[in-house]
C-alpha cells in the first residue's frame, strides 16, 4: 500500500472511530427553565465524565421530550411528577408528594425502561397569579377568594388548556368564572399580558423568576388542586448502563435547587436576559 492510500486508509478510520466515540444526548422541553436545566445537566455531565455532550433543548411540549426520550433520540432530560402522572400516565392527580413519585416511577420503569433520579429540589407547580393591586383591593389571597369575586380573564400557556389537571379541572374545583375565552398564548408572554392589563389571571409557575420581582400575587391553592411538580431527571435505563458513573454525577444535584434558588435562576434569563449556558456555568462554578 502506497503512503497516499496508507494516509487515506488512516483518515478514514480515524473518522469512522470518532462517529461512534461515546455521547450523551441530553434534551429539555420549549421554556426557559426546562433549557436552563438541561445546559446544568449538560455541564455536569462534561464536567464531571469527560464524556461528549450532545444538546437537543427546546424540543416542544411534554408528550414531543416523552416520545424523543422513549425513542432513544436523547438519553436523559429533567420532568415533573405531576405532569408524569397526568399528561403521560393519563392517572387522576392526587396530593402526596412520596406517592407520586412512586407511581412515576414504578410506572416507567415497568412501560418504558426510564428511570427517575433523586429529586433536584423545587416543586414547580402551576401558580394562578394576578396583579398585586388587584389582589389587595379585592382582598384575594386564595382560588376560593378569586371564584366568589368576578369573572376573569385568563390567560394560560397553549399546554394548559389541554391537560387534565390543567384549565377544565381548576374551573370546576374552584367554581371559577371567565370573562370569555382564556387567551392562549406562548409562557414567556403570560407577565406581559398580565401587567399590560389584556388579562386579569394568569396560569403560570411557582417558580418563574418574574413572580419574584413584579407586584403580582400567587393565589393560594387552597383547595389542593395541583398535585406534586417535582422535578427531577429521567434517564434511559440503557444509558446509566453504558456509563455507570452517570447516574451519581447527576444525584451530586439532587436536593440543591429549592424553589428560591430556582426562581434565581430562572430570572437571571428571563429577567436579566442571560445565557442559559453562562447562567447554568456559574451555579455550577460559582
Amino acid at each position: 500500500m502506497d503512503r497516499t492510500k496508507t494516509i487515506a486508509w488512516l483518515s478514514a478510520a480515524i473518522l469512522a472511530g470518532c462517529s461512534h466515540a461515546p455521547r450523551i444526548v441530553v434534551g429539555s422541553k420549549n421554556f426557559s427553565e426546562q433549557v436552563l436545566l438541561g445546559e446544568i445537566l449538560a455541564q455536569q455531565i462534561e464536567s464531571n465524565l469527560g464524556v461528549t455532550v450532545e444538546r437537543k433543548l427546546d424540543l416542544g411540549g411534554t408528550l414531543l421530550a416523552h416520545e424523543a426520550l422513549t425513542k432513544g433520540s436523547i438519553d436523559l432530560y429533567p420532568e415533573y411528577t405531576g405532569t408524569a402522572l397526568t399528561a403521560i400516565l393519563k392517572q387522576p392527580p392526587f396530593p402526596d408528594a412520596g406517592a407520586v413519585m412512586g407511581a412515576v416511577r414504578a410506572a416507567y420503569e415497568k412501560q418504558w425502561k426510564l428511570r427517575w433520579l433523586k429529586p433536584l429540589g423545587f416543586n414547580n407547580t402551576f401558580a394562578m397569579i394576578v396583579r398585586g393591586e388587584t389582589a389587595r383591593t379585592g382582598k384575594i389571597e386564595s382560588l376560593s377568594d378569586a371564584a366568589a369575586r368576578q369573572a376573569w380573564r385568563m390567560g394560560v400557556g397553549y399546554e394548559f388548556k389541554q391537560r387534565p389537571d390543567g384549565l377544565d379541572g381548576l374551573l370546576a374545583a374552584y367554581g371559577l368564572r371567565t370573562d370569555g375565552d382564556p387567551v392562549s398564548m406562548d409562557l414567556g408572554l403570560l407577565y406581559t399580558a398580565l401587567q399590560s392589563r389584556k388579562v386579569d389571571m394568569i396560569a403560570a409557575n411557582s417558580t418563574d423568576g418574574q413572580a419574584s420581582v413584579l407586584d403580582v400575587k400567587i393565589l393560594d391553592d387552597n383547595r389542593h388542586y395541583f398535585p406534586p411538580y417535582e422535578c427531577a431527571v429521567v434517564v434511559r435505563e440503557d444509558t446509566l448502563m453504558r456509563f455507570p458513573q452517570l447516574q451519581g454525577v447527576l444525584e451530586q444535584l439532587s436536593g440543591k435547587l429549592p424553589d428560591a434558588v430556582m426562581r434565581k435562576l430562572n430570572y437571571a434569563v428571563d429577567g436579566e436576559h442571560r445565557s442559559p449556558a453562562q447562567v447554568a456555568a456559574q451555579f455550577l462554578h460559582p
